[in-house]
């Protein structure tokens, strides 16, 4: 009885099918990491980078470690291992400057608006703008905002209280209110010493532009200095009269280190 032969299939050798996959798949990586690299996006890449090094060798393939890593990154102005950032725009030098000049431009924008408003008020001798390191200083003597020994704001003053509070709308600075007396004691029923009417005019002040000019009243400060920093002579009834008033100063929020300012009054 005659054998039959056995008929084997041939079958096509499909072994070259996983480099192939392998190579495509590593083609792929390479153009996903070469993209990454060309983003600004640091933590982005950085997340790429961990994905694929779980794919490839289990968190310890190529793309993991700067010593091992295929393609390096490109050097840069900044270090790409530092973790502490760089600083902001805002924080150079040169924005710092671009900042103080704008805003002591603003500042002497307002000075002449105020001394305009002052001149034609007919108060030029009475208030006075100072321009100076610590900001803008609004200096009004005491007869212009109250009468004598008292300290409720008088009405004739409240026109130009208003153009003050308008133009402080337009910025964002802190506003501080200072009280003055001179050194003739007071005891009334109101005041018991020139402390409190300093402090009580400086803060109807401050009162008059929040109620009645709408600024913000979180950007106020209030002090009351009484008697004891004169800027004249309280040996003369002139520099008591001066010494008697209610500062307004617009405080600056960028350094002034070198400017020409005005010189504060000499004494009497």
């Amino acid at each position: 009885m005659s054998k039959k032969k056995a008929h084997h299939e041939e079958h096509v050798d499909e072994t070259w099918l996983i480099p192939y996959a392998d190579m495509l798949t590593l083609l792929l990586a390479l153009f996903i990491v070469m993209f990454a690299m060309g983003q600004t996006d640091k933590e982005k890449f950085e997340q790429m980078k961990e994905q694929f090094s779980v794919i490839f060798s289990g968190g310890s393939g190529i793309l993991e470690g700067e010593g091992t890593s295929f393609f390096p990154m490109e050097k840069t102005g900044t270090s790409e291992t530092s973790e502490s950032p760089g600083p902001t725009k805002s924080d150079t030098p040169g924005a710092q400057r671009s900042n103080t000049v704008i805003e002591d431009d603003k500042m002497k924008e307002i000075k002449e608006i105020l001394e305009n408003q002052i001149a034609k008020e007919g108060y030029t001798d009475k208030i006075k703008t100072v321009l100076n390191k610590e900001g803008l200083e609004i200096s009004i003597q005491d007869t212009v905002l109250f009468e004598s020994g008292d300290a409720n704001v008088l009405n004739k003053i409240m026109p130009l209280l208003l153009v003050v509070s308008k133009v402080l709308q337009d910025t964002d600075n802190n506003i501080k209110i200072v009280g003055h007396t001179d050194n003739v004691p007071i005891s009334t029923g109101k005041f018991r010493s020139n402390w409190d009417l300093s402090a009580i005019r400086a803060i109807n002040v401050m009162q008059f532009l929040v109620d009645r000019g709408g600024l913000r009243p979180e950007r106020f400060t209030i002090q009351g200095n009484g008697e004891y920093l004169p800027k004249y002579d309280n040996a003369t009834e002139n520099g008591r009269a001066q010494n008697r008033r209610v500062e307004i100063f617009i405080v600056r929020k960028y350094p002034l280190n070198q400017v020409q300012t005005k010189e504060a009054p000499k004494k009497n």
